[in-house]
């Protein structure tokens, strides 16, 4: 099998982390050789959080160059339009259809682009879902993640159930029932 490189993109606190943790167990799960990298921006002011997941029968370096994601997973739309030069040309981009404006737009030095996902759409595989607005409907906008990762899930190499069992082992004990609704409602909307 052929390195896989999966890319996690969002903004502190959306739980990439946690993501990328959940990600490099299914590997851990399927046999193969995992390398992590977390790369933090200003995370805890709403900045930057990057992580990368490689997994394959031996893998050398934890960071996944330019043009090399098979998968990007990005939480929020601009974060998707910031990290997209890291896709393969025929990578899936799984997008959260969020807006969370950065301190600049915020301040008024700069402005929120308009139409990324349908500028997106034009060149790459995406994939999208309003996962805040699910979350919600389950009653946990936290797990919005979880969901995110469900879609992403789908279009992968490993069964639901190993894919519960790792989320199951990896989120805190008391939210395993929320998590897990919420992975399988991303699954679902995945298979559609």
């Amino acid at each position: 099998m052929q390195t896989k490189n999966i890319m996690i993109v969002g903004v502190g606190g959306q739980g990439t982390l946690l993501t990328s943790r959940i990600l490099g167990g299914i590997a851990i799960e399927g046999g193969y050789d995992v390398k992590l990298s977390e790369v933090h921006g200003m995370a805890q002011r709403g900045g930057s959080v990057v992580t990368f997941v490689r997994y394959g029968e031996t893998v050398a370096e934890p960071i996944v160059e330019e043009g090399q994601a098979d998968v990007l997973i990005a939480f929020e739309r601009l974060e998707a339009l910031r990290y997209i030069h890291f896709l393969k040309k025929d990578g899936v981009l799984i997008v959260n259809d969020q807006k969370i404006e950065p301190i600049t737009v915020v301040t008024g030095m700069a402005q929120y682009p308009e139409g990324i996902i349908e500028k997106l759409e034009e060149e790459h595989k995406v994939l999208k879902v309003d996962a805040m607005t699910e979350a919600k409907k389950l009653g946990n906008s936290k797990v919005f993640n979880i969901i995110v990762l469900g879609l992403a899930a789908a279009h992968m190499d490993f069964t639901k159930e190993q894919w519960i069992k790792v989320v199951e082992n990896t989120v805190p004990k008391k939210t395993i029932e929320i998590n897990t609704k919420a992975f399988e409602l991303g699954w679902e909307i995945g298979k559609k």
